[in-house]
């Protein structure tokens, strides 16, 4: 599932299909698009699309692709205007969900949704109905079979991390919102290989499902919302722990 069990994320994108991979190829071309728009087409001087681009690469992106996403939102063929936005609902069993989207159609995305939730046992709520259940930080995971926990802890902390955590050959590092490109810079600068960077959502409370229809019905959600183009990110305060 999404959410703050980022590096499971990771792991299940990596086994996506050929179609599923076309997915996240939409989905990374659009958070560039924006991106080149925002701050222009050179990564030495956009810090944040010299990330994506690391993200287009670890999702196997090719290249070209790539070039051709960042010249067109550069003004060499124009494109389409992407909004971002902010939706906010309950799950099945209460469960607190916050959905990241870019859209051409705000009409469209909000009515998708919506049916989305009431088709799983959850509603689409107001703005700001669960936001205050998440506190806003930077997130960035690192993968690499050799790296020496112990000393990328002391390199996470002298870049500026606030809190770290390890799974296997996955790394959870979290900072202040202002501060992870700046964290992902100094440590790509000594080599970790950094395969997600961004302000992601964490939850301050969890909801725990002892339901399995509930169960099963907030995995749909999940991959109903996943499925959808219009959306970059979903977090959510479900206890998936195993």
């Amino acid at each position: 599932m999404s959410g703050h069990s980022k590096w499971a994320t990771i792991k299940r994108k990596k086994e996506k299909t050929d179609s599923q991979r076309a997915k996240i190829f939409t989905k990374i071309g659009r958070e560039i698009a924006v991106c080149v728009r925002e701050g222009g087409a050179n990564p030495s001087e956009n810090s944040k699309l010299l990330t994506l681009i690391a993200k287009a690469k670890a999702n196997n992106v090719p290249n070209d692709n790539i070039d051709r996403i960042i010249k067109k939102a550069a003004g060499e063929g124009g494109g389409a205007n992407y909004e971002e936005l902010l939706y906010e609902g309950y799950g099945p069993g209460g469960v607190a969900v916050v959905v990241e989207s870019l859209t051409d159609n705000r009409n469209r995305t909000a009515g998708d949704l919506r049916h989305y939730f009431d088709k799983n046992g959850g509603n689409l709520g107001q703005k700001g109905c669960v936001a205050f259940l998440f506190t806003q930080q930077g997130q960035l995971i690192a993968e690499g079979e050799d790296i020496n926990e112990e000393q990328f802890l002391e390199d996470a902390l002298e870049a500026g991390a606030t809190d770290f955590f390890a799974d296997e050959d996955v790394f959870d590092i979290r900072t202040e919102p202002a501060d992870y490109l700046a964290v992902q810079e100094a440590l790509t600068a000594k080599g970790y290989k950094i395969v997600s960077a961004e302000i992601a959502y964490i939850p301050s409370t969890e909801t725990t499902l002892t339901d399995e229809e509930d169960i099963k019905k907030m995995e749909r959600l999940l991959e109903m919302l996943e499925d959808n183009d219009d959306v970059q990110a979903v977090w959510h305060n479900l206890d998936a722990r195993d």
